[in-house]
């Protein structure tokens, strides 16, 4: 395998941890850019990789950290903003995007993996959906014979340390026996961490993914509701779910997006109107047998992790 010099931004979150360390066995040379490098020293003990601290936001610092690198890779993505109107998903996920695409090109920059949303569209229903797909037309956009581009459109990701599977037991653990549940009836079709870095990492060198966007899903479509049962049954919890209407369901998402870590929001259950499910399985072209949500979410949310 050639061995590349890569930057990968968002690096440090739960998919690019996972990554980092994938890239790291093949001893490529990986920088980190990240806000906190302190927070992060964990990733530090990896022999090929640095944690850079700055502000990818700034011009300037990215093309200083870009300049040399054969290949980026962009995971920064936000499932909520601090306010109402839209304009931090813009900043995350529409111009940060385009940004990275425009200077990877002035730094000479060859390959740029960006990871983007399932249903991803202009006419979605929510910020969180309509700004991914801004994004990853922009870097598409950007994309000619000196920089190949690829993205990815995964399901909601599961897996050790998740922001999906771990709330929804942490939520129920202090439920005090109903659970109302928004959206209970919205499809979902998880796709494992692992499954999700496979694809990344298969697509560097293959030329046969320049230019595409591929969907990731893992091999099992379920209703919210029943994936809450299920957490339910793992942590041993014995609960009621009742599955809220769809003014209920707006309602909560409007007291829940002022509580303290907005653990649901109006932009979230506008998003859960769009079935997160994909049209084919998983992209052959990847070498993935995607891994169901039973044969991994046992072992960590016993765990309580």
């Amino acid at each position: 395998m050639v061995k590349h010099k890569i930057c990968i931004l968002g690096g440090t979150g739960f998919v690019g941890r996972r990554l980092t360390m994938r890239l790291a066995q093949a001893q490529h040379d990986i920088v980190i850019l990240t806000r906190q490098r302190e927070r992060r020293r964990d990733l530090l003990v990896l022999p090929t990789v640095r944690l850079i601290e700055g502000d990818v936001h700034g011009t300037g610092f990215l093309q200083s950290q870009l300049e040399g690198k054969d290949t980026v890779i962009n995971l920064i993505g936000i499932l909520n903003e601090n306010g109402r109107d839209g304009r931090g998903f813009t900043r995350v996920h529409a111009e940060l995007p385009q940004k990275i695409a425009q200077t990877c090109r002035q730094a000479g920059v060859k390959r740029l993996l960006h990871m983007s949303a399932l249903q991803a569209s202009a006419q979605a229903p929510s910020f969180y959906l309509r700004t991914k797909a801004e994004g990853e037309d922009a870097v598409h956009r950007a994309a000619g014979a000196d920089l190949h581009v690829s993205s990815f459109r995964p399901a909601v990701i599961f897996g050790p340390g998740d922001s999906f599977l771990n709330r929804f037991a942490a939520l129920l653990r202090i439920a005090p026996g109903v659970f109302p549940l928004a959206c209970a009836d919205a499809r979902f079709q998880p796709v494992y961490v692992e499954d999700v870095v496979q694809a990344i990492v298969e697509s560097i060198d293959n030329h046969q993914t320049f230019g595409k966007r591929y969907d990731l899903c893992g091999p099992e479509i379920y209703l919210l509701r029943e994936i809450v049962s299920y957490v339910a049954s793992l942590i041993e919890k014995r609960v009621c779910i009742v599955g809220l209407n769809d003014s209920l369901s707006y309602l909560q998402a409007m007291i829940m997006e002022f509580m303290p870590g907005k653990p649901f929001s109006l932009d979230n259950y506008r998003s859960l109107k769009v079935d997160s499910v994909c049209d084919q399985g998983f992209p052959a072209i990847f070498n993935v047998n995607p891994t169901s949500m039973e044969t991994i979410a046992p072992d960590y949310l016993k765990r309580g992790s």
